[in-house]
């Protein structure tokens, strides 16, 4: 098992991405922190891990609250005495609005769990990883992160910045036994836009000639494959990365 005896917080893993993380890291044999908003879901995901014979606790954060996320890290630490693995999956979607139909509430609350949610659960990882000078951040960015118009401005400067985040803390802290990578998936079968509303017409008909060169519409299993490797001892050698699983979309 590749994950044997670890300890991991995943958040966002009461569906989609997360949740197909969380299962995958327990079956590599690592005991899982399943975190969400959603008690319901997160307590689901448990279920099913405790249900294979593995181990895992749910515990409530909404990550745009950095009290939340102090606890979320205290009391895994509580529970199991360390941990090894932080996967920042937690994110919501925006409503495909351009620059000119941005509001300020809808901006804030974007950049608030996409970007800054990160950068608080990552800083307090590293108050545990830095003692130990160990430890592996998995960052799930986006297509987004890297191209134009695959979103509206929010969500796609808040991806970009979650990359530009994941390249410079896997930089400071190379040294220290720390890596942080992240991975840029194209369109993925989730509940992610389930939560959009209001959505921009004008920003839907410009980015929706580009959707249409889209090869795959991936599942969320495939991106868990790729932050089990990124969280594995298999890609030692890779820190501050972006890997890039959207089928080739952004290659064309």
């Amino acid at each position: 098992m590749k994950l044997k005896d670890k300890v991991a917080i995943v958040t966002g893993a009461g569906s989609g991405i997360g949740k197909s993380i969380a299962l995958l890291y327990a079956k590599e044999g690592a005991k899982v922190v399943v975190s969400d908003i959603n008690t319901i879901k997160a307590n689901e995901t448990v279920k099913e891990i405790i249900d294979s014979n593995r181990e895992a606790v749910a515990i409530f954060a909404n990550v745009s609250d950095d009290e939340q996320v102090q606890r979320l890290v205290d009391q895994t630490v509580k529970i199991f005495g360390t941990f090894d693995i932080l996967v920042n999956n937690a994110g919501i979607m925006d409503n495909f609005a351009p620059a000119a139909e941005i509001e300020d509430e809808q901006w804030e609350r974007i950049i608030s769990i996409n970007t800054s949610g990160v950068m608080r659960a990552t800083r307090k990882a590293l108050s545990v990883f830095l003692k130990k000078e160990d430890g592996v951040i998995v960052n799930i960015a986006s297509n987004g992160g890297l191209q134009g118009a695959r979103a509206g401005a929010a969500y796609t400067a808040s991806k970009h910045a979650v990359i530009g985040f994941t390249k410079n803390t896997g930089y400071m802290y190379a040294k220290r036994g720390i890596r942080c990578n992240a991975i840029a998936p194209g369109s993925v079968e989730t509940n992610i836009g389930s939560r959009m509303h209001d959505v921009s017409e004008f920003g839907m008909h410009q980015v929706r000639p580009g959707m249409v060169t889209n090869p795959y519409v991936g599942r969320p299993e495939d991106v868990a494959k790729v932050a089990l490797f990124l969280a594995s001892d298999d890609s030692v050698s890779i820190n501050g990365a972006v890997i890039v699983a959207d089928a080739g979309w952004s290659s064309y």
